[in-house]
């Protein structure tokens, strides 16, 4: 499975017909996953509306997965799982080089936002993760293009900028590695069987 021109299939923990699901090479925050068409298109505006409306189920799909991993459960009972309304997400789509798409192929970030550990603020008028995403800690394109064709060195890892966005600020943020990426994508497969088997 590609994610423009860098294999992932690793990395993928969700494939429906038209979509696919996958674990962050430099996730922002826990949880931070991509979901794509399979087929490489650019721009939101070239997906038909059988992949459109397949990457959207998809998306929802996984904010169900997510909240149940990652929110605890309002309910008394533990037996009911975290629903999407026990937390909140960023759903964000760059959609085109101007608005910060690094990788040219349409990719959905979603998010989730822990309380008490990773939700903003509700004093704050801002969130610091919007910041985040339009400078280079969001580069996700970068990160893949870093990894492939700049490895690290034994001066250690230095991320190249790309796209739009400044030059990096945190050269010592590195990519994971594919064993952690391949471990989290299997927590994830595991928790969307779940899900599955308890819908049944």
């Amino acid at each position: 499975i590609y994610f423009g021109p860098f294999e992932v299939t690793n990395q993928v923990f969700l494939t429906t017909t038209h979509s696919f699901a996958l674990v962050n090479l430099k996730p922002l925050l826990p949880g931070h996953v991509l979901v794509c068409p399979k087929r490489r298109h650019q721009r939101l505006t070239e997906l038909s509306a059988a992949e459109l409306t397949d990457l959207f189920g998809a998306v929802q799909r996984v904010e169900r997965m997510l909240a149940r991993h990652y929110f605890p459960t309002t309910t008394p009972s533990s037996l009911i799982p975290a629903s999407p309304s026990d937390g909140s997400f960023n759903i964000a789509l760059q959609d085109g080089p101007e608005a910060g798409q690094t990788v040219s192929h349409v990719h959905v970030h979603v998010i989730p936002r822990i309380r008490g550990s990773t939700a903003k603020a509700a004093e704050t008028p801002t969130d610091e993760l919007y910041e985040r995403m339009a400078d280079e800690d969001g580069n996700v394109g970068g990160a893949h293009w870093d990894r492939e064709f700049f490895p690290p060195t034994a001066a250690g890892y230095r991320p190249r900028p790309g796209g739009k966005f400044p030059a990096i600020e945190d050269c010592d943020r590195r990519p994971r590695s594919m064993a952690e990426m391949e471990a989290e994508a299997a927590v994830f497969r595991r928790a969307l069987a779940d899900m599955d088997a308890e819908l049944v």
